[in-house]
């Protein structure tokens, strides 16, 4: 459902409602909207019988099970954390996190996330959750890596075929400016370093690549040139300038990161600079890098 689409649909509801009823239900205390809202949910689920419920399953794409092996996939990630840096803390996230864990720190639309009846939403992003948790860590660490492998659950709609949940393997790194871009370049460098690695085992012959784009970040567009293509030369995967990239600006800060496979057609990955720890601590000298590979997506495009 687009914009127009959503914002139809809301006027209609709210017009078949006694006049009032809006306002009433903004004005609830929390807790008593929850309880509202679940004694309806008690009083729907009473009504559904076995026969509705194998149609969803048949039907609704938040339920339908995954397509992929996941033999395959515990195999590939397994792997992954093996080779993780021995300073990567894992993370098991929970499955649902804070309402607006990703709007309050990014340009998201809630409408985009499956909000639950109790103030909390279904993990749609492992790198928001992990933004958080490496703020909480900033205030007795002075550098925080940790990773996470996660099934997401997202509300938009991918198009025929696509799953509306799937599995993401994220870092997320938060460190202190330590000026002229030494930290975001020290960020990058371990972020493409380990994804480097991960491609250069796991998918030698599907042509992976790593992009790069600057937005409007002069500082670090020179730390790209000196510091961190340097580090990453003579790897078989190669890092490539994505100039005419658009995608993502607002969102990442600085500077974006994408992994691909078959030659830049499969896009199995994504990341950038965030300000989120920043906005998270209050301080604006904190830098964040995130970056995340889509392990479904990457035994897809291995698999061709």
């Amino acid at each position: 459902m687009d914009g127009d689409d959503l914002a139809g649909a809301e006027r209609r509801v709210w017009a078949a409602m006694p006049t009032g009823t809006r306002n009433a239900l903004a004005g609830l205390p929390a807790a008593d909207l929850r309880t509202l809202l679940l004694t309806v949910a008690r009083d729907r689920a009473a009504t559904v019988r076995p026969f509705e419920v194998m149609r969803r399953w048949r039907e609704d794409r938040f339920v339908q099970p995954a397509r992929a092996d996941p033999r395959v996939l515990a195999q590939v990630e397994a792997r992954m954390w093996q080779l993780l840096p021995a300073d990567v803390s894992g993370v098991e996230l929970p499955p649902v996190v804070p309402v607006g864990t990703c709007s309050a720190v990014a340009p998201v639309s809630q409408n985009r996330i499956v909000t639950t009846m109790r103030a909390s939403e279904v993990l749609s992003d492992p790198t928001n959750a992990l933004a958080i948790e490496a703020a909480v860590r900033r205030r007795r660490q002075s550098e925080v890596h940790l990773a996470a492998a996660h099934r997401v659950l997202r509300a938009q709609d991918f198009g025929s075929g696509a799953s509306a949940h799937f599995r993401l393997f994220a870092l997320v790194s938060s460190a202190r400016d330590t000026g002229s871009g030494g930290t975001q370049a020290r960020l990058l460098v371990r972020h493409l370093t380990y994804w480097r690695t991960v491609l250069a085992e796991l998918a030698p012959t599907a042509a992976p690549r790593l992009h790069v784009t600057t937005f409007a970040d002069g500082v670090v567009m020179e730390r790209l040139a000196d510091t961190v293509r340097p580090a990453l030369d003579g790897s078989v995967v190669p890092l490539v300038d994505e100039p005419e990239r658009s995608r993502g600006r607002g969102y990442y800060t600085g500077c974006a990161l994408r992994i691909t496979v078959l030659g830049g057609n499969l896009e199995i990955g994504d990341g950038g600079l965030t300000d989120w720890t920043a906005r998270l601590t209050g301080d604006a000298k904190e830098r964040c890098l995130v970056s995340c590979l889509a392990t479904e997506r990457l035994v897809d495009g291995i698999s061709r």
